[in-house]
């Protein structure tokens, strides 16, 4: 099998992440796997670039707002996690199912 062709690309991946992050509403937060699909990357890649991104903001006045990821057993949120990605298991209940974080820049 051959490789599969990346799309080529009017400007870099942080910049689109930050445009697909700007046109997201309070209510229209983004997670890993809709900024891979809208921007062309591996969903194990955002969260490199969005840690990235985030200090990159901060000269323009703009921040990373993230809405924590919760688990749906139970309910616990994970309010303190500082990375960008899902957690394997609630601390609370042990479970798996857990909603993903979900981002966007606001300023």
């Amino acid at each position: 099998m051959s490789e599969p062709v990346p799309q080529a690309r009017s400007s870099t991946v942080r910049s689109a992440l930050k445009a697909a992050l700007r046109t997201a509403s309070r209510e229209e937060a983004r997670t890993a796997k809709e900024l891979s699909a809208a921007v062309g990357i591996s969903e194990k890649d955002v969260a490199e670039h969005l840690a990235h991104l985030e200090r990159s903001l901060k000269p323009e006045g703009l921040r990373l707002e993230v809405a924590p990821a919760q688990c749906l057993a139970c309910g616990h949120v994970f309010r303190d996690r500082k990375r960008f990605t899902r957690p394997g298991a609630c601390p609370g209940c042990r479970s798996t199912r857990i909603d993903p974080p979900a981002f966007r820049v606001c300023g």
